[in-house]
Formats: C-alpha cells, structure tokens, sequence
C-alpha cells in the first residue's frame, strides 16, 4: 500500500516546490480544479506518460485525487511503483478536502 500524506505536510511540500503532484482524475476534473502545480495523468496514460511527465524516478511525487473514496490515486500510485518509481505517496483526502480548508487551487480555464 501507498504511504498517505497529510494535508499539513503536503501543503508544505507545495509551498516549498519540493513535489511533483499528480491529479489522478480525468482531464475535465483537472482543468476545472487541481491543486497548484499538479500535472494530470490518470491511469490509462501512465505508462505512455509517465517518463515524459516524471523523469527522475527518485523524485517525491504524491497523487491525489477527488476524496478518500476515489480509487484513481491508489490505482496511479500502484502503477508508477510498478514502473520502478520510488518515492510515491498519496493524499487519501483530495482535492475535495484540500478546498474544504480553502487552501488554494487552479483551474486550466483560469490559465
């Protein structure tokens, strides 16, 4: 199983720009709202994506997705580890809490 990651800490990973984010819902969900700086890759892509998105294989990534009964961040998760990444966690909670504490998100049609 992934390791979780706490609201608290993972906020302080984006704010330090020390992570790389994955937003493990489909592309209508990630251009509407996603946690700032995240890149968008679901399940389907992640092995035709995922050395483009995420070359360094040691890097701290955390995938997330809408709330702790969204399957897509363990599911990303579970196949970025299959493809030798290392250092993969998950925000269980998702977007859906992260915007209930009224931290900050962006949306693509924003941008």
């Amino acid at each position: 199983m992934t390791t979780l990651i706490t609201r608290q800490e993972l906020a302080e990973l984006v704010m330090s720009q020390h992570i790389t984010l994955v937003d493990a819902l489909p592309a209508d969900y990630y251009d509407q709202a996603h946690l700032p700086g995240a890149l968008n890759l679901v399940e389907a892509e992640v092995e035709a994506r995922a050395a483009e998105l995420l070359p360094d294989k040691d890097a701290a990534v955390v995938t997330y997705c809408s709330n702790a009964s969204c399957g897509n961040s363990q599911a990303v998760a579970n196949r970025l580890a299959k493809l030798g990444y290392t250092n993969v966690r998950k925000y269980r909670e998702g977007i859906q809490d992260w915007v209930e504490a009224g931290l900050p998100i962006e949306s693509k049609a924003a941008a």
